[in-house]
């Protein structure tokens, strides 16, 4: 009996090169020339003086990253904190005015009106009774002596 040989079939990039060493036993290999031999074992060995140069280099960067990243963190915190303070000044100049409207609304001037009248005697300015002075500073006026 013959033997009967299965083949199973895979389609797309999957499909596998079946003698993969022998197309690399037809590619010839290059012969390096002395010069680029010579400069690869050149790069392979570093001098001392190479190496640490390197690793100072390495340090200083590292040192500038963290410091900068330090930075970077207290302008953030910086930022929020300035923010947290804002919302705490704009909440205290809310509660300022709602304060103050409720104490304005809260006071009757025809009840101050009429007690500084009716109970206190008070009477409004005549015509010769007010007197105009100058002065150096428009905030206020501070009275010396008597006024005649």
């Amino acid at each position: 009996m013959a033997a009967v040989r299965e083949r199973s079939y895979i389609q797309g990039n999957t499909v596998r090169k079946l003698d993969v060493a022998r197309e690399l036993e037809k590619k010839p290999r290059k012969r390096l020339s002395n010069a680029a031999r010579k400069n690869r074992e050149k790069a392979g060995n570093m001098s001392a003086g190479y190496v640490l140069f390197l690793s100072l280099a390495l340090v200083a960067v590292g040192w500038i990253l963290f410091n900068y990243i330090k930075l970077q963190a207290d302008i953030t915190n910086d930022i929020n904190q300035i923010s947290s303070l804002e919302r705490e000044l704009n909440d205290l100049k809310l509660s300022n005015d709602e304060e103050y409207n409720r104490i304005t609304s809260s006071v009757d001037l025809e009840e101050v009106r009429r007690i500084a009248i009716q109970e206190l005697g008070m009477t409004y300015a005549g015509e010769g009774q007010i007197i105009t002075f100058k002065s150096e500073n428009s905030d206020y006026v501070k009275q010396m002596a008597s006024i005649p």
